[in-house]
């Protein structure tokens, strides 16, 4: 399997031929330094890997022919995460790792004590396609765009569980071991925390389970490392 592996938004199957963007031309000719008749893997996030051989080298551009399935398209878990963004640089890493750790769904939500006021989308789906690539996965989670966390909640499904990683339960970590399978969601709060009122109301609702993310107050990229992997080991697909 090539080491160079490509997200491409169109339907793949044997024959076919697909053209690349500028920006991914410019990553495979310019950066990776491929020319035609190198073998590429690439991924729509739906139809599993396939190998593909570049029929067209252009720095403007390009063609591939893609050659035949190397993997089956793998899911992740039913696993949405919700968190408060941060500062830029941390808040990429957080989606990065969201996507290589398999978050299925990624949604940015605005809390009472969220610095970020907006969020650039388009780039954050952007690092979640790059994560794909680099990890070898073969799908792609959907990055939301910013919503008011009262919104989110109030719109919710009552068929989807969430664990809140509560920050005032710092001590030994939750096992999770007693909770069942099914769809789930992972909620982070920002750097302040959940304000009072926030915390009340999560409180409230019967889907939402608080949990301990162990003896320490985490960052929250930490933090949003450490309830997927949680959660991974007792629920997911670990």
């Amino acid at each position: 399997m090539s080491r160079v592996r490509l997200f491409i938004d169109h339907p793949l199957g044997a024959g076919q031929a697909v053209g690349l963007t500028a920006d991914q031309a410019h990553y495979l000719f310019g950066v990776m330094r491929l020319g035609q008749g190198d073998r590429l893997t690439v991924f729509n996030g739906r139809d599993g890997a396939w190998s593909a051989e570049i029929a067209v080298a252009s720095k403007r551009g390009g063609q591939v022919t893609v050659l035949a399935q190397t993997a089956p398209q793998q899911m992740p878990p039913d696993l949405w995460l919700l968190f408060a963004p941060i500062k830029k640089a941390r808040t990429d890493f957080i989606v990065e790792k969201a996507t290589e750790m398999g978050a299925a769904r990624i949604m940015p939500v605005q809390t009472e004590f969220t610095n970020a006021e907006r969020i650039r989308q388009d780039r954050l789906q952007a690092h979640a396609v790059e994560a794909a690539e680099q990890c070898g996965g073969t799908f792609v989670p959907p990055v939301a765009d910013l919503v008011p966390l009262r919104r989110v909640l109030a719109d919710w499904p009552p068929e989807r569980r969430i664990l809140w990683g509560d920050e005032a339960r710092y001590g030994p970590a939750d096992t999770l071991a007693g909770l069942a399978r099914g769809p789930w969601a992972v909620l982070i709060g920002p750097e302040g925390g959940f304000s009072p009122a926030e915390r009340e109301m999560l409180g409230a609702l019967d889907v939402v389970t608080p949990i301990s993310l162990g003896p320490r107050i985490l960052r929250a990229d930490t933090a949003a490392v450490a309830a997927l992997t949680l959660f991974q080991a007792h629920l997911g697909d670990w």
